[in-house]
């Protein structure tokens, strides 16, 4: 059985990831002023960075509807896949799921899978079911392993400003300038498929993240140990992400370790000096 896996772009998996394992990538649509792009194809962070720094105001982001999601099974299933594995952002932050619930009715092993995550908290799942596909796990027992791994996700960002958040009206206005006045960079973990605020750091974030990688790793007997995943929007400073990642294999022994460019659906919401560490437990 041929089996396709389809990841949306808010999994944020690499160009070259999603050729290895052969991943067909579905972007969503990142709305700037009365125009939409394509995220990764037709925009780029920085673009969406220098818009809100000119005061123009911020850009949206928007789901896959039915209709596209139906194009693209059926594009994948005249392309020749008995089967397709579809992943999706957390049903909770986005519409994405749902939606490809309603086209999957249309075709047959057709599996959309809500991630319960985002970024590459999802694509940790992703290529983990691409690894099982490599290994001839057929498509029942596959959607099985996927549904109970996910629910092992342990997936955090910790964030520079709240600038965006509260730009896009995910904060409040007095929680932002709190922030701002007290120098917090502030954690989100995925709990439940939802975004909760965890510890609150303060100070230089490249200091902070080094103290937030520790927190999430050490002592820990708990954790997959085949992959971390680092996602960043730290876009100018190669350098320091490789020192994280450098240190990430330090405070544990992961089979793999590697880094990870934010997309544009999170660094719209979460903006520049963001940094996450992506894993899952055993």
């Amino acid at each position: 059985m041929r089996i396709k896996v389809i990841a949306d772009s808010t999994c944020d998996i690499s160009p070259d990831l999603l050729t290895k394992y052969n991943i067909r990538r579905t972007p969503l649509t990142i709305v700037k002023g009365e125009s939409g792009f394509k995220d990764g194809d037709e925009i780029t962070p920085k673009e969406i960075f220098d818009y809100v720094d000119s005061g123009k105001g911020v850009c949206r982001t928007a789901s896959i509807n039915i209709s596209e999601y139906s194009q693209v099974y059926a594009e994948e299933k005249s392309n020749g896949a008995d089967a397709i594995l579809h992943f999706t952002m957390s049903a909770l932050l986005s519409a994405g799921y749902a939606n490809a619930v309603v086209a999957a009715r249309e075709f047959e092993n057709v599996y959309p899978i809500d991630t319960m995550s985002l970024s590459t908290g999802a694509g940790w799942l992703v290529l983990y079911a691409a690894e099982l596909i490599e290994q001839g796990i057929e498509i029942t027992e596959l959607v099985e392993m996927c549904e109970a791994k996910k629910m092992l996700s342990d997936a955090s960002f910790v964030i520079d400003t709240l600038k965006y958040m509260y730009k896009g009206g995910r904060c409040s206005g007095i929680a932002a300038l709190g922030a701002n006045m007290l120098n917090l960079k502030p954690c989100l973990e995925l709990r439940g498929g939802k975004i909760e605020v965890g510890k609150k750091y303060r100070g230089n974030i490249e200091k902070v993240v080094r103290q937030y990688i520790e927190d999430r790793l050490k002592g820990r007997g708990d954790l997959d140990l085949s992959r971390a995943i680092i996602t960043h929007t730290f876009f100018n400073k190669p350098e320091f992400v490789e020192s994280i990642v450098q240190f990430v294999r330090e405070l544990m022994p992961f089979d793999e370790v590697f880094a990870t460019d934010a997309g544009c659906t999170i660094s719209n919401h979460c903006g520049p000096g963001t940094l996450g560490i992506l894993i899952y437990r055993k």
